[in-house]
């Protein structure tokens, strides 16, 4: 096999991997939960409460008012911590950290693999090699 017919068949493989994984309970779970957190009206009203409240921070620290700059900065820290704890986020967190972990199991596993077959490739190279007296190297 020639190697753009490796490369497409690898090409092949990870399109499949791709659909069993897109397929998969785990990845299926995160992107209802991604969705779900998008679309709440409760978390996109926190959010532009954040960036309002930064804003004002901003614009207080540039008009040199450090009270109210100081308010907006535990106004901004108090909303950052309701989206945090809410628990649409918090789930949303849980599920990235197991799609997460899933992908880096199947990485770590790939990359296992191709690496024992580029030793295995090498050691049936080395197996190949002829070295005379002379100290050269002949390839068969």
């Amino acid at each position: 096999m020639g190697f753009l017919e490796e490369e497409q068949q690898v090409a092949r493989e990870v399109d499949k991997l791709v659909a069993l994984l897109q397929e998969s309970e785990l990845v299926q779970n995160f992107k209802t939960v991604e969705k779900q957190a998008r679309n709440h009206a409760g978390l996109k009203e926190l959010e532009e409460q954040i960036k309002a409240a930064q804003k004002d921070a901003v614009n207080f620290a540039h008009y040199d008012k450090p009270e109210a700059e100081k308010m907006a900065i535990q106004e901004i820290d108090r909303l950052n911590q309701a989206f945090k704890n809410h628990p649409l986020v918090q789930d949303y967190r849980n599920q990235l950290i197991e799609a997460d972990e899933l992908l880096q199991h199947i990485s770590t596993t790939i990359q296992k693999e191709v690496n024992e077959a580029i030793e295995k490739e090498e050691e049936n190279a080395t197996k190949n090699e002829t070295h005379p007296d002379d100290g050269t190297i002949l390839w068969h």
